[in-house]
């Protein structure tokens, strides 16, 4: 199922799930009124049975919006944890190998040259994320005052359907949920003056809106191999970012194993993989301006589309980007 949260006529917020036409909706919360319903947490809460009744919804499709009639929210609007991981060595390598943008050398370096530590090999690292700054599909991303250069991260979240600690390697796909498209907006000049310091990101990631997920949630069902997705991202229309998941040096389920080693997680949470190779402009040497529109598509997961509010950045900054140290 193609899980959606939205608000409906009424003005109050709904879930339930994509019919396969594609135009409409399924309301959940409208046709049943049990606890199950009232909110996307409280479906992954009731585990097998309560989905099994989603399906059973879903099919006898009592209550059905039109698309185009209601405003689609973030799949989960506030999860219960976000943490978002580094999964792909191209992205690193790509990254590093363009610092001279922001006066941090003189030219980009060979990608194939830069020096990564043996322990991002041994440990899908990660960092915890603002659980308030999350948003949906065809919704304005308002960027920061303190920022020129406006990025975007072309990442899949996975969302896990219930509690579990010391997962063991090889389970940890037992404990996800479903797939969504994520995009991990980046204020790239903040990041590079903040994690200079040791720590971060902080500014560069901690903004209203910053988090954008959807359009819908895709149940573990619907994809039987998520080591093997196209991933895409579109400016204005216009292909910037291809890769895929099977290029994934931690998997999916290397996040939620290392994630739970000693360590309780819950139904609910966020995980998101890490931008792919190739999967944003601080890679690529191109950022995005005020009234840019940013789709992000994976194949199988739907279109993330959000547009970019800027007045303050008519046009992206010129090279080398002037930032503190």
């Amino acid at each position: 199922m193609k899980l959606m949260t939205f608000v409906a006529q009424n003005g109050q917020q709904h879930i339930g799930a994509l019919q396969s036409n594609g135009t409409h909706v399924v309301d959940f919360t409208a046709a049943d009124a049990a606890p199950a319903f009232r909110d996307m947490l409280a479906l992954i809460d009731g585990g097998p049975e309560a989905l099994a009744k989603a399906h059973a919804l879903l099919a006898a499709a009592k209550v059905v919006h039109a698309v185009g009639a209601i405003k689609v929210l973030a799949p989960i609007p506030r999860p219960r944890r976000l943490r978002d991981y580094l999964c792909f060595e191209k992205h690193v390598r790509q990254s590093r190998a363009n610092r001279y943008l922001f006066g941090q050398g003189t030219a980009r370096l060979d990608p194939a040259t830069i020096e990564i530590p043996k322990a991002w090999y041994q440990k899908p690292v990660y960092y915890k994320g603002n659980i308030f700054s999350v948003v949906g599909p065809e919704t304005d991303v308002h960027w920061p005052k303190y920022s020129q250069t406006i990025d975007y991260e072309l990442e899949i979240a996975i969302v896990t359907s219930r509690q579990g600690k010391d997962v063991p390697k090889g389970s940890g796909l037992q404990y996800v949920f479903g797939y969504m498209v994520f995009n991990d907006f980046s204020a790239r000049d903040a990041q590079y003056i903040e994690m200079q310091t040791g720590l971060g990101p902080a500014k560069g990631k901690d903004f209203d809106t910053g988090n954008a997920m959807g359009p819908w949630l895709v149940t573990a069902d619907e994809i039987p191999n998520p080591q093997n997705l196209t991933m895409l991202a579109r400016i204005n229309g216009e292909e910037w970012s291809r890769g895929n998941t099977s290029e994934m040096q931690h998997t999916f389920d290397d996040m939620v194993t290392y994630g739970s080693a000693d360590e309780t997680f819950y139904a609910g949470e966020v995980l998101g993989s890490g931008t792919v190779g190739g999967g944003c402009g601080n890679e690529l040497g191109r950022f995005m301006k005020h009234g840019d529109v940013i789709e992000l598509e994976v194949v199988g997961l739907g279109v993330l589309r959000n547009r970019i509010v800027a007045p303050h950045v008519l046009q992206p900054p010129a090279f080398p980007i002037r930032i503190l140290g």
